[in-house]
């Protein structure tokens, strides 16, 4: 294997030919995609000049059983982890499973936005907003025009049964007073269906099967660059965002190495190579891609990480109550 993981192995990551070598100085675990995955080790290379660093890449999910059976195992490999969410990165923490570190970076970065104690740090927020479809005949402004009759049988959602994403949306909204699950229910009720991740939502509006999606920003801002016929909506009640925090694993041997990849990503320059690839950076002060709005202009729904994690199970059950087979 190179010294550097290739796309294609970090593919086979979850196999034995994808298994990182032990003369890496750093080895990540990541949900980011591919592509990014690789530009954000390039840049951190390019900033740490001498550093070795593999990269294995797949769905939060699939990663963290691959993380635990080594755990199991006595022989956990990654030294860092990138990926998808805070809740899952503070079951970590509960367990005693990542090292604190409490970088300089901080000091740039809403409280919110990281946990106290420096066991993991959010690098970017990826909100999950409405799109639709331009043929569509009413333009949503807020998540309860889902609800609407003009909407009945219209709108796609991805499933948190599939996509984290998708739970952490799910639980930021039931906590909503002005929302609840009782919305949850008038989507139901209004023929809403929840199923898949969220690049099925996207091609289920941009195709037209479908008027209206929620979905994480990024994919139809995208699109739309490209020529799709959606437009992409930031709900007047606020957004959910999953974060993509990092953090640095307890029996990393690698120590410094880790230290200076989480430095790395939460400094300007590594916040600089995120904006690039089209994500908005955590880091205050800094600008958006184009086709967002401005970042003081985004409203956030707060969430809890640790009482999150702490009702997932019972969420993610009441979630499948409502639609059933759709979940």
């Amino acid at each position: 294997m190179k010294t550097l993981v290739s796309a294609f192995t970090a593919l086979l990551a979850l196999g034995a030919l994808g298994q990182p070598a032990a003369a890496a100085d750093l080895v990540i675990y990541t949900s980011q995609p591919n592509e990014d995955a690789q530009a954000t080790v390039d840049g951190f290379k390019a900033a740490n000049p001498g550093v070795e660093v593999e990269w294995v890449r797949d769905g939060t999910t699939k990663i963290m059983a691959k993380l635990m059976a080594e755990i199991e195992a006595g022989n956990p490999v990654a030294d860092v982890l990138l990926i998808a969410d805070t809740v899952t990165l503070e079951r970590l923490k509960q367990d005693k499973r990542l090292l604190a570190y409490k970088s300089s970076e901080a000091s740039s970065y809403d409280a919110s936005l990281y946990d106290a104690d420096g066991f993991y740090y959010s690098t970017k927020l990826i909100t999950t907003g409405i799109m639709y479809n331009t043929q569509a005949a009413m333009k949503p402004t807020g998540w309860k025009d889902l609800a609407k009759a003009e909407a009945k049988g219209l709108v796609s959602m991805p499933s948190p049964l599939t996509s984290g994403a998708a739970l952490i949306h799910a639980q930021t909204l039931a906590g909503n007073p002005a929302l609840g699950w009782d919305y949850y229910k008038a989507l139901k009720d209004n023929g809403a269906t929840a199923a898949g991740g969220n690049g099925a939502v996207l091609k289920s509006v941009a195709t037209g099967e479908k008027a209206y999606g929620v979905v994480v920003d990024y994919m139809p801002i995208r699109e739309k660059a490209k020529g799709a016929p959606v437009e992409f909506v930031f709900p007047s009640e606020g957004v959910s965002a999953v974060t993509e925090p990092v953090a640095i694993m307890a029996g990393t041997k690698h120590a410094d190495a880790a230290k200076k990849f989480v430095d790395y990503v939460l400094s300007e320059k590594g916040q600089q190579g995120f904006l690039k690839l089209g994500y908005i950076p955590a880091r205050n002060g800094m600008p958006v891609p184009e086709g967002f709005l401005a970042r003081d202009t985004i409203k956030v729904m707060p969430l809890n990480p640790a009482e999150a994690l702490k009702s997932s199970d019972k969420d993610l059950k009441t979630f499948s109550e409502i639609f059933g087979g759709n979940g």
